[in-house]
């Protein structure tokens, strides 16, 4: 059995759900693929200990601390390739950035290829079911592009922004709704870039 809860957040309602034991998914409400990986009716359920822990870990996240991954119980639903993805998503530091080629790479040496289509990765982060916390807005294009982030981009660069992310020349590509977002995002572009741990 699936519970769920939702909790505030200062970028919108986030739907949390769970086996309770395991946090299974956390959602923008409204967000692209909303409770897709769900695959069962979820009972609300908000005094849980495991959505009191998550809602912990957030509230000290979005007060700019770096709570680690590993102190919540995770178990996202998906395929062996989607696990594997969000397993080297859980890797990357707080506050560095890495690409969609530069994980289809990790993950090619992980499985014994040659290579791997970062088009594949860009769809398996795409789907992450637990977003924030299985950090997939820190990945970005190759060329600096700002794209894949089922919450939305605003939310992508306001995330991006608390954590200090360390980046060079970022951008919004020029099409849909990402007008807006690049607008926030300008102040923001350009700074000097660091060697990235990941």
């Amino acid at each position: 059995m699936l519970y769920s809860a939702y909790r505030p957040t200062p970028l919108g309602r986030i739907l949390l759900a769970g086996d309770g034991d395991r946090l299974t998914g956390l959602w923008f409400e409204g967000q692209k693929y909303f409770a897709a990986s769900a695959g069962e009716p979820m009972t609300e359920k908000s005094d849980l200990p495991l959505f009191r822990l998550a809602g912990s870990w957030l509230d000290e996240y979005f007060h700019g601390q770096n709570p680690a991954i590993a102190d919540l119980p995770l178990a996202p639903r998906g395929s062996v390739f989607r696990r594997a993805v969000w397993d080297i998503l859980r890797e990357i530091p707080y506050g560095e950035l890495t690409t969609y080629g530069a994980i289809a790479a990790r993950l090619a040496v992980r499985t014994g290829r040659k290579s791997m289509s970062a088009q594949a990765v860009g769809g398996a982060v795409g789907h992450n079911p637990i977003s924030i916390i299985i950090p997939c807005h820190r990945v970005v294009g190759t060329d600096g592009s700002l794209t894949g982030y089922a919450g939305g981009l605003d939310r992508k660069i306001k995330l991006l922004e608390l954590e200090g992310a360390k980046r060079t020349c970022l951008f919004v590509p020029k099409k849909g709704t990402a007008l807006q977002a690049e607008e926030n995002f300008r102040s923001y572009c350009c700074r000097k870039p660091e060697k990235s741990r990941f």
